[in-house]
Parts: C-alpha cells; sequence; structure tokens
C-alpha cells in the first residue's frame, strides 16, 4: 500500500490495487496525526459505522487500519492537514486536496471512491448540487459516492443511519462481484 508521502504529523494513505472502496475522509483530526491512524478521533463513528454496515466483521480500532486494504478497502483524506475542525480548511485547500484526491483515484482506481462529507465534496469538486449517494459524475474516472460525514461534530446522523448510509455503498460492491 503507498500513496501521499507521510511527513510529520500526516495520516499516511493507505492505497493500493484492486480495491472495492477508497474512502476519502475530509482532513484528519488532530488525534488521527497524532497517532497516525485514520479516524481516531473519539468520538468519531466511522469504525462502527463501518462494520454496522457490514464491510467489517467486527468493530476495528483505528489502530488495526493495517486491516483494510485485506478487505478491499482503503482510506485516505481530501486534505492531508490535521485540524480540530474541517471547517477551519479554506476553499482553495479544499479544491487542491480535490485534484490530489482525483490523481489518487486514476492510479489505483478503486471501485467507488467514497467521499464521507457532501460539504467538502460539493467544494473540492465544484458540485454545489451533490447530494448524499451515488453521483452521475466521477472522479479520476473512477464513480463516486458521497457519505455522510462520520465525526461526531455531524449530528443529523447517528451511527445507525451512517451505518444505513455506508451499507448503500457496500451493497453497489457486491452487484456483479
Amino acid at each position: 500500500m503507498s500513496g501521499r508521502p507521510s511527513p510529520a504529523g500526516v495520516v499516511p494513505d493507505l492505497v493500493g490495487p484492486g480495491l472495492r472502496v477508497l474512502f476519502s475522509g475530509i482532513n484528519p483530526s488532530l488525534s488521527s496525526a497524532a497517532t497516525g491512524h485514520h479516524f481516531a478521533r473519539p468520538g468519531n463513528r466511522f469504525w462502527p459505522a463501518l462494520h454496522r454496515s457490514g464491510f467489517t466483521d467486527r468493530q476495528l480500532h483505528p489502530s488495526e487500519q493495517h486491516e483494510l486494504p485485506g478487505l478491499g478497502l482503503g482510506v485516505t483524506n481530501v486534505v492531508a492537514r490535521a485540524t480540530a475542525r474541517a471547517d477551519e480548511l479554506d476553499p482553495a485547500e479544499l479544491v487542491a486536496g480535490g485534484a490530489i484526491l482525483a490523481a489518487l483515484a486514476a492510479e489505483w482506481q478503486p471501485r467507488y471512491l467514497a467521499v464521507l462529507g457532501v460539504t467538502a465534496y460539493r467544494a473540492a469538486f465544484a458540485r454545489p448540487k451533490a447530494r448524499i449517494g451515488r453521483q452521475t459524475d466521477t472522479v479520476g474516472g473512477v464513480p463516486v459516492w458521497v457519505l455522510p460525514n462520520p465525526s461526531g461534530l455531524n449530528a443529523h446522523y447517528t451511527v445507525d443511519t451512517l451505518a444505513a448510509a455506508y451499507a448503500q455503498l457496500r451493497e453497489a460492491t457486491t452487484v456483479g462481484s
């Protein structure tokens, strides 16, 4: 697995060939930057949603992220810079990160690119009317599925409603397999 270089404080991409889904968070939390693990902030619901949606047979801890590629799953971020809150990013960072993410998707060609946050997706890819779910366009030639942001700060979604949204993507990855 490889991806963008990982200077200190940057969470390394978890990408490689043959991925069913490349999940892209908005950017790492300070907890993730400190540990080097994706979605490491206490209260983030990525790992429970991933499990409850059926992508994993048990709930993984962020330190077990290395198990994802064996399941056909990868993780990256739109923006590599860690912040306490995603709203600390400026629009130019999201656009630049979107270009990097498109290149990463083009290189590795996962079956789907799942962007975790509709607001970030809209800003990074100039898609102001995008909604949660499968998109009609591609990024880097890869079909896109926008999922709700699993951050605990996203009060519009519970773990169960996140899992239901993630399960729709999982089901799409098994069609025709």
